[in-house]
């Protein structure tokens, strides 16, 4: 290990749990059962099993961590707060959609070693420079290699464990490397030895060649060299001499390079591993769109059913569900609300099989996750079935436990001709419900308590109204509306949509409409630019069929194309359209706000996205990808033998002429460096809305190719020039070290 790594063993927390621990294991009120948790060696795996049982066990990696909750912070343990008291509770929360692990220590002690310890653990992952990292995952596959755990490994265990990383390689290749490595001439190698052979196993000779184009010696990048390498393969321009000597500094491993002000092909090849070595634009990343316009000019990350972690006929109701959309950055939640037993209302999909949670507790989650990742304003969606009297109690709900959090007055007192920024709505939470009358009433306390039933029709929400939603919405449309919640909502009134002619003349900016997809989709075919107009002054929400009971999602990208700024998506679902989600909002500080293009923000625009040549300041660009090579792809199957035929497919998600993708023949038999060489072109018309997905898959000649990892990004966020593309898995988590090395250049048609 790493002096850190010696450091954080001599830490009491961490010795507890490398030492091991008897911890509960609770899923249920009726299912919690004793299993022998312990670290082990290597720092970053934990290791646990049923005392009791045979061989089996299992182990998570630290790395695959991104909390501990202290306490009863779950529905599990708090439905066993009476049996067990909160100081020796805690969950471990694991990033993308894995569930959570709830546990209960048998002394507070205990549990504070563990909480303590995995908070270190975890902080020391993500504080990791790219050095370490690499340190750390040679380190990994050694402890994995090693099986007799001698600290050595002989060449049955290298070969084995070239199989394990992905790669087959003919015998006497593989032995001539490990004779190289074992210059003691033992028959094995020991750790430092090892880590040469990993060197020389994963040199990159496309790298070297690139490195060889621009250094004169071929040992070394002199500043100049790379300074040229910067502005003539990168793209930098002017600012690259300066850039050059910070990326000497930060990447080359080598002091005595470093003194030269030269770069070495090890730290050549760590800077183009690195971010700044990434697809994605580094001044992108952080937030750098203006934010002070209205909310109709921005694309929102929005969420559908945000309560169910599964589908919407039998999935489990959870507040988990909330805590998870929130913290990837969803700025509109969904709840769907239904009269409870005892006046106490409850969030489930009603009429079906999905468990029940109570509404005062996602309002208490919302309050506690809604700016956790974004400070920018959160959308609460009500889908509304309660009783009079059950929404008086939503309201008071509402008001108690949210506070000064709830948006419930005009920002000036005026009724506003737009919709105010998110800038202005920093912190705050917006209700979109119905709403008796409106605005220009809102301080004219003579309204009743309750509407008739034709206004009541009148102000009735979309989804309650379309012709695609069940009976029981449709009865549902017709009940009363409380006084106490209608005066909650501001810039968010719910409406029936009454065509593009009746909103041009009478609609007013605070009012939103849904649309079922296939009705958006409609509108669009009829009436493309009115669409993207409508868009510019008022909030749209789209939300997937009701005959998806898979909780399966639409392509957001025909939406986007429309200025549609609330796509709902089911965020319990992953896939295609989740990545475009994601790719969408990666940008801008991963706030949940991404701005328009100004050719979708103007009231007269002309624009179509079925005619995108037509549109003033028409740019078509050329993009190509010169796919290299991969580095360290994940197997699919964890069978002992099999190997991947990995392929790279291109696809451009935008405007209907802009859809298309291509892809790369596959390579037999290697996932640990496989090398294309092969470019994709395209051409885009609306660059604007483009995305670009890179997915991998293995290749099956016999049935659907499995799926290894993806990554997809706004086309505005390219950096061209050599790049890696980090991949991330089904569920847009990170898989480090997986990498794609492209060559990229995007040029003006001519």
């Amino acid at each position: 290990m790493d002096p850190e790594g010696s450091r954080i063993q001599d830490d009491p927390y961490i010795q507890v749990m490398m030492a091991g621990s008897t911890l509960r294991k609770v899923k249920s009120r009726s299912w919690k059962k004793n299993r022998y948790f312990r670290l082990l060696e290597d720092g970053l795996t934990i290791w646990y099993k049923s005392r009791w049982a045979g061989r089996g066990h299992s182990t998570f990696s630290v790395t695959d961590l991104e909390a501990v909750r202290e306490g009863h912070q779950s529905e599990v343990l708090l439905s066993i707060a009476e049996e067990f008291p909160a100081e020796l509770c805690f969950t471990l929360v694991f990033h993308g959609r894995q569930g959570n692990l709830d546990l209960v220590a048998e002394s507070p002690d205990e549990a504070q070693a563990w909480i303590q310890g995995v908070r270190k653990l975890i902080h020391k992952t993500q504080t990791m420079d790219e050095k370490e990292r690499l340190d750390q995952w040679v380190l990994d596959w050694f402890h994995k290699a090693d099986k007799n755990k001698d600290g050595k490994m002989n060449f049955k265990e290298v070969k084995k464990l070239l199989k394990m990383m992905n790669v087959e390689m003919n015998e006497d290749h593989a032995l001539h490397l490990f004779t190289m490595a074992d210059k003691s001439e033992s028959g094995s190698l020991e750790i430092e030895q090892f880590v040469f052979f990993y060197k020389m196993l994963t040199q990159r000779d496309e790298v070297w060649k690139v490195f060889q184009d621009y250094s004169e010696d071929g040992e070394k990048l002199m500043l100049e060299e790379l300074e040229s390498f910067l502005s003539v393969e990168q793209h930098e321009g002017e600012q690259s001499t300066q850039h050059a000597q910070e990326l000497i500094e930060c990447y080359e491993p080598s002091e005595t390079a470093k003194k030269q002000g030269a770069m070495s092909l090890d730290g050549f090849q760590m800077y183009l591993c690195s971010q700044e070595g990434s697809i994605f634009k580094p001044e992108h990343q952080d937030l750098y769109q203006d934010m002070s316009q209205p909310l109709s000019h921005y694309f929102i990350s929005s969420s559908h059913n945000t309560y169910l972690l599964e589908d919407q006929l039998r999935g489990q109701s959870s507040l988990e569900a909330y805590i998870q959309a929130l913290k990837r950055g969803c700025r509109c939640v969904e709840v769907d609300c239904w009269d409870g037993y005892d006046e106490d209302p409850v969030v489930y999909h009603g009429h079906t099989l999905t468990s029940k949670i109570l509404f005062k507790d996602v309002i208490s989650t919302l309050k506690e996750y809604a700016f956790r990742a974004s400070e920018f304003p959160v959308i609460l969606s009500i889908e509304n079935h309660c009783s009079v009297e059950q929404q008086k109690v939503m309201a008071q709900y509402l008001r108690q436990i949210l506070g000064d959090m709830l948006q419930t007055t005009l920002l000036d007192g005026q009724v506003p001709q737009q919709l105010p920024s998110p800038q202005e709505l920093k912190g705050k939470i917006l209700l979109k419900a119905k709403k008796i009358g409106g605005l220009e009433e809102y301080l004219d306390e003579t309204c009743t308590d309750e509407v008739s039933d034709e206004e009541e029709m009148a102000n009735c929400d979309a989804e309650m109204a379309s012709t695609e939603d069940s009976p029981e919405k449709k009865s549902k449309a017709k009940s009363k509306m409380s006084r106490e919640l209608s005066d909650l909502v501001v810039y968010c009134k719910s409406v029936h949509f009454g065509g593009f002619e009746h909103a041009r003349s009478h609609a007013k900016c605070y009012e939103i409409s849904s649309f079922s997809e296939s009705k958006a989709k409609k509108l669009a075919k009829e009436a493309g630019t009115d669409f993207v107009q409508y868009n510019t002054r008022q909030l749209s929400r789209t939300y997937p069929s009701g005959l998806r009971t898979d909780s399966s999602n639409y392509n957001p990208q025909d939406m986007w194309s429309m200025g549609c700024q609330i796509v709902a998506l089911n965020f319990q679902t992953a896939g295609l359209e989740m990545d475009l989600n994601d790719g969408l909002f990666r940008q801008n500080g991963c706030c949940g706000y991404v701005i328009k293009p100004d050719f979708m923000r103007d009231g007269n625009t002309q624009f179509s996205p079925d005619k995108p040549e037509e549109r003033e300041g028409y740019k078509p660009l050329r993009l190509s990808i010169q796919v290299i090579s991969g580095q360290q792809l994940p197997k699919v199957n964890q069978k002992e033998g099999s190997i991947v035929d990995p392929l790279v497919r291109v696809e451009i998600h935008g405007v209907p002429q802009d859809q298309a993708k291509d892809e790369t023949s596959h390579i037999n038999n290697n996932g640990f460096n496989p090398v294309w060489n092969e470019t994709l072109d395209f051409t885009i018309h609306t660059p604007e809305l483009a995305l670009v997905r890179f997915v991998v898959e293995d290749y099956d000649k016999a049935s659907r190719n499995d799926f290894i990892g993806q990554y997809t990004l706004p086309f505005t966020c390219i950096q061209p020039g050599y790049r890696h593309i980090h991949l991330l898995s089904k569920d847009g988590t990170a898989i480090p070290p997986s990498s794609l090395f492209v060559n990229i250049s995007i040029s003006e048609l001519t």
